[in-house]
Protein backbone atom coordinates (compact mmCIF):
# COMPACT_ATOMS: atom_id res chain seq x y z
CA UNK A 1 0.00 0.00 0.00
CA UNK A 2 1.02 3.53 -1.03
CA UNK A 3 1.04 5.69 2.40
CA UNK A 4 0.94 8.89 0.13
CA UNK A 5 4.01 10.20 2.62
CA UNK A 6 6.10 11.01 -0.31
CA UNK A 7 8.00 14.76 0.60
CA UNK A 8 5.20 15.13 3.42
CA UNK A 9 6.96 16.70 6.10
CA UNK A 10 6.10 15.72 10.20
CA UNK A 11 6.95 17.21 13.62
CA UNK A 12 7.78 14.31 16.16
CA UNK A 13 8.23 15.23 20.08
CA UNK A 14 9.64 12.96 22.10
CA UNK A 15 11.29 11.21 19.72
CA UNK A 16 15.09 10.45 19.86
CA UNK A 17 14.58 7.06 20.80
CA UNK A 18 11.66 4.63 21.65
CA UNK A 19 8.39 4.64 19.98
CA UNK A 20 8.59 8.00 18.37
CA UNK A 21 11.71 7.50 16.91
CA UNK A 22 10.25 4.32 15.59
CA UNK A 23 7.79 5.99 13.90
CA UNK A 24 9.92 8.69 12.65
CA UNK A 25 11.55 5.55 10.90
CA UNK A 26 8.64 4.20 9.06
CA UNK A 27 7.82 7.71 8.18
CA UNK A 28 10.68 8.22 6.49
CA UNK A 29 11.35 4.53 5.04
CA UNK A 30 7.76 5.37 3.23
CA UNK A 31 9.29 9.13 2.05
CA UNK A 32 8.26 11.72 4.27
CA UNK A 33 10.96 13.95 6.21
CA UNK A 34 10.65 14.28 9.95
CA UNK A 35 11.71 16.78 12.43
CA UNK A 36 12.21 15.52 15.57
CA UNK A 37 12.79 16.63 19.34
CA UNK A 38 13.83 15.50 23.13
CA UNK A 39 15.22 17.51 25.68
CA UNK A 40 18.65 15.66 25.37
CA UNK A 41 20.59 17.17 21.92
CA UNK A 42 22.93 14.43 21.87
CA UNK A 43 20.39 11.71 21.46
CA UNK A 44 18.63 14.02 18.97
CA UNK A 45 21.68 14.39 16.60
CA UNK A 46 22.32 10.70 16.89
CA UNK A 47 18.97 10.24 15.88
CA UNK A 48 19.01 12.74 12.63
CA UNK A 49 22.17 10.60 11.72
CA UNK A 50 20.58 7.19 11.97
CA UNK A 51 17.47 8.75 10.08
CA UNK A 52 19.83 9.42 7.31
CA UNK A 53 21.22 13.44 8.00
CA UNK A 54 19.99 16.44 7.09
CA UNK A 55 18.22 15.61 3.52
CA UNK A 56 15.50 13.12 5.47
CA UNK A 57 15.47 14.36 9.01
CA UNK A 58 16.33 17.59 11.08
CA UNK A 59 15.99 18.08 15.49
CA UNK A 60 16.30 20.04 17.83
CA UNK A 61 16.63 19.94 22.07
CA UNK A 62 12.92 21.10 23.45
CA UNK A 63 10.98 20.47 26.45
CA UNK A 64 7.29 21.06 25.58
CA UNK A 65 6.91 22.34 29.17
CA UNK A 66 8.44 25.49 27.55
CA UNK A 67 5.68 27.55 25.62
CA UNK A 68 7.98 28.65 23.09
CA UNK A 69 9.01 24.71 21.82
CA UNK A 70 6.25 24.18 19.90
CA UNK A 71 6.56 27.32 17.68
CA UNK A 72 10.07 26.80 17.16
CA UNK A 73 9.49 22.90 15.94
CA UNK A 74 7.18 24.82 13.43
CA UNK A 75 9.85 27.18 12.56
CA UNK A 76 12.67 24.49 11.95
CA UNK A 77 10.12 22.38 9.71
CA UNK A 78 9.27 25.56 7.36
CA UNK A 79 12.88 26.41 7.14
CA UNK A 80 14.02 22.93 6.45
CA UNK A 81 11.29 21.57 4.34
CA UNK A 82 8.68 23.89 3.63
CA UNK A 83 5.95 22.74 5.15
CA UNK A 84 4.12 21.00 7.70
CA UNK A 85 2.00 18.38 7.21
CA UNK A 86 1.27 16.38 10.68
CA UNK A 87 2.89 15.93 14.27
CA UNK A 88 3.24 13.19 16.41
CA UNK A 89 2.75 14.58 20.06
CA UNK A 90 3.99 12.82 22.77
CA UNK A 91 5.54 13.57 26.47
CA UNK A 92 7.22 11.57 28.96
CA UNK A 93 5.91 10.30 31.91
CA UNK A 94 4.95 11.81 35.08
CA UNK A 95 5.83 10.53 38.65
CA UNK A 96 4.60 7.21 39.68
CA UNK A 97 2.94 6.52 42.55
CA UNK A 98 -0.93 6.09 43.24
CA UNK A 99 -3.20 9.43 42.67
CA UNK A 100 -3.89 10.22 46.15
CA UNK A 101 -0.33 10.29 47.12
CA UNK A 102 0.82 12.85 44.72
CA UNK A 103 1.06 16.28 46.33
CA UNK A 104 -0.86 19.39 44.61
CA UNK A 105 2.95 20.69 42.85
CA UNK A 106 3.54 17.34 41.45
CA UNK A 107 -0.17 17.49 39.96
CA UNK A 108 0.30 21.32 38.98
CA UNK A 109 3.67 20.14 37.61
CA UNK A 110 2.72 16.90 35.36
CA UNK A 111 -0.79 18.81 34.50
CA UNK A 112 1.83 21.91 32.96
CA UNK A 113 4.09 18.89 31.30
CA UNK A 114 1.73 16.18 30.26
CA UNK A 115 -1.32 17.81 29.49
CA UNK A 116 -0.90 21.83 28.83
CA UNK A 117 2.13 21.10 27.42
CA UNK A 118 0.66 18.27 24.68
CA UNK A 119 -2.93 20.84 24.27
CA UNK A 120 -0.46 23.66 23.35
CA UNK A 121 1.74 21.50 21.10
CA UNK A 122 -1.43 20.37 19.17
CA UNK A 123 -2.91 23.54 18.90
CA UNK A 124 0.48 25.16 17.34
CA UNK A 125 0.77 22.89 14.89
CA UNK A 126 -2.48 22.70 13.35
CA UNK A 127 -2.17 26.37 12.92
CA UNK A 128 0.42 25.64 10.53
CA UNK A 129 -0.97 22.44 8.46
CA UNK A 130 -2.94 22.62 5.24
CA UNK A 131 -5.81 20.89 4.44
CA UNK A 132 -4.94 16.86 4.82
CA UNK A 133 -2.92 17.85 7.89
CA UNK A 134 -2.92 14.99 11.24
CA UNK A 135 -2.05 15.25 14.67
CA UNK A 136 -1.51 12.09 17.05
CA UNK A 137 -1.43 11.74 20.25
CA UNK A 138 0.57 9.36 22.18
CA UNK A 139 -0.74 8.63 25.39
CA UNK A 140 -1.28 5.69 27.33
CA UNK A 141 -3.76 2.22 27.74
CA UNK A 142 -4.96 4.23 31.42
CA UNK A 143 -7.12 6.25 28.80
CA UNK A 144 -9.09 3.07 28.86
CA UNK A 145 -8.04 1.10 32.08
CA UNK A 146 -5.80 2.53 35.42
CA UNK A 147 -2.18 1.34 35.41
CA UNK A 148 -1.35 0.97 38.61
CA UNK A 149 0.96 2.73 40.33
CA UNK A 150 0.53 5.26 37.94
CA UNK A 151 -2.12 7.92 39.44
CA UNK A 152 -1.13 11.02 37.89
CA UNK A 153 -0.87 9.12 34.24
CA UNK A 154 -3.86 7.81 34.96
CA UNK A 155 -5.54 10.91 36.01
CA UNK A 156 -4.27 13.15 33.01
CA UNK A 157 -4.17 10.58 29.93
CA UNK A 158 -7.65 10.22 29.53
CA UNK A 159 -8.36 13.74 29.48
CA UNK A 160 -6.02 14.16 27.17
CA UNK A 161 -8.29 11.65 24.94
CA UNK A 162 -11.02 13.61 25.19
CA UNK A 163 -9.33 16.90 24.05
CA UNK A 164 -8.07 14.83 20.97
CA UNK A 165 -11.81 14.21 20.23
CA UNK A 166 -12.79 18.04 20.81
CA UNK A 167 -9.64 19.03 18.70
CA UNK A 168 -11.22 16.29 16.10
CA UNK A 169 -14.66 18.09 16.13
CA UNK A 170 -13.42 22.07 15.97
CA UNK A 171 -10.49 21.16 13.01
CA UNK A 172 -12.43 18.54 11.06
CA UNK A 173 -14.18 21.26 8.80
CA UNK A 174 -10.33 22.08 7.83
CA UNK A 175 -9.54 18.74 7.22
CA UNK A 176 -7.20 18.12 9.69
CA UNK A 177 -7.21 14.87 11.83
CA UNK A 178 -6.88 14.32 15.49
CA UNK A 179 -6.40 10.80 17.17
CA UNK A 180 -4.84 9.43 19.90
CA UNK A 181 -2.71 5.94 19.99
CA UNK A 182 -2.63 4.04 22.78
CA UNK A 183 0.61 1.87 23.23
CA UNK A 184 0.74 -0.83 25.60
CA UNK A 185 4.19 -2.92 26.36
CA UNK A 186 6.76 -2.58 23.97
CA UNK A 187 10.70 -4.02 23.74
CA UNK A 188 12.18 0.10 24.30
CA UNK A 189 15.27 0.49 25.49
CA UNK A 190 14.17 1.99 28.57
CA UNK A 191 12.12 -1.38 28.76
CA UNK A 192 15.47 -3.15 28.25
CA UNK A 193 17.55 -1.38 31.00
CA UNK A 194 14.46 -1.71 33.39
CA UNK A 195 14.63 -5.58 32.65
CA UNK A 196 18.38 -6.31 32.73
CA UNK A 197 18.22 -4.57 36.05
CA UNK A 198 15.78 -7.38 37.58
CA UNK A 199 17.46 -10.14 39.39
CA UNK A 200 16.06 -12.89 37.08
CA UNK A 201 15.79 -10.72 33.54
CA UNK A 202 14.31 -14.02 31.37
CA UNK A 203 11.98 -14.82 34.22
CA UNK A 204 10.76 -11.03 34.36
CA UNK A 205 10.20 -10.43 30.86
CA UNK A 206 8.55 -13.89 30.71
CA UNK A 207 5.99 -12.89 33.08
CA UNK A 208 5.13 -9.39 31.42
CA UNK A 209 4.71 -11.49 28.06
CA UNK A 210 2.19 -13.97 29.99
CA UNK A 211 0.28 -11.12 30.45
CA UNK A 212 -0.20 -10.05 26.65
CA UNK A 213 -2.77 -12.36 24.49
CA UNK A 214 0.15 -12.35 22.25
CA UNK A 215 2.31 -13.82 24.58
CA UNK A 216 5.36 -11.06 24.05
CA UNK A 217 5.70 -7.72 24.24
CA UNK A 218 5.62 -5.66 20.99
CA UNK A 219 9.05 -4.17 18.71
CA UNK A 220 9.28 -0.57 18.31
CA UNK A 221 8.62 -0.76 14.71
CA UNK A 222 5.03 -2.64 15.22
CA UNK A 223 4.43 0.91 16.85
CA UNK A 224 5.46 2.76 14.72
CA UNK A 225 4.18 1.81 11.08
CA UNK A 226 0.50 1.74 12.80
CA UNK A 227 1.18 5.55 13.83
CA UNK A 228 3.05 6.31 10.73
CA UNK A 229 -0.44 4.96 8.91
CA UNK A 230 -2.37 6.85 11.22
CA UNK A 231 -0.70 10.09 10.38
CA UNK A 232 -0.41 9.53 6.71
CA UNK A 233 -3.02 10.23 3.96
CA UNK A 234 -3.92 6.43 3.26
CA UNK A 235 -5.96 7.24 6.73
CA UNK A 236 -7.93 10.21 5.74
CA UNK A 237 -10.89 8.79 6.93
CA UNK A 238 -10.20 8.13 10.81
CA UNK A 239 -10.56 11.05 13.03
CA UNK A 240 -11.48 11.54 16.94
CA UNK A 241 -10.56 7.75 17.98
CA UNK A 242 -8.20 6.40 20.51
CA UNK A 243 -6.47 3.67 18.62
CA UNK A 244 -5.06 0.70 21.16
CA UNK A 245 -1.20 -1.20 20.03
CA UNK A 246 -1.02 -3.46 22.59
CA UNK A 247 -1.12 -7.11 22.07
CA UNK A 248 -4.27 -7.27 22.65
CA UNK A 249 -3.62 -6.86 26.71
CA UNK A 250 -6.68 -4.19 27.57
CA UNK A 251 -9.68 -5.48 28.44
CA UNK A 252 -11.68 -2.84 27.90
CA UNK A 253 -13.45 -1.69 24.70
Amino acid sequence: MDLGLADRVYILTGASRGLGFATAQALVADGAKVVISSRDSDRVADAVAELGGSEHAAGLAADLSDPAAPRELVDLATERFGRVDGALISVGGPTPGTAASMTDDQWRDAFDTVFLGSVRAARTFASAMPEGGAIGLVLSTSVKTPLGGLGLSNGLRPGLAMVAKDMADEYGPRGIRVLSILPGRFMTDRSRELFASADDPAAATAEVSATIPLRRIGEPAEYGRVAAFLLSPAASYVTGVAVTVDGGSTRAL
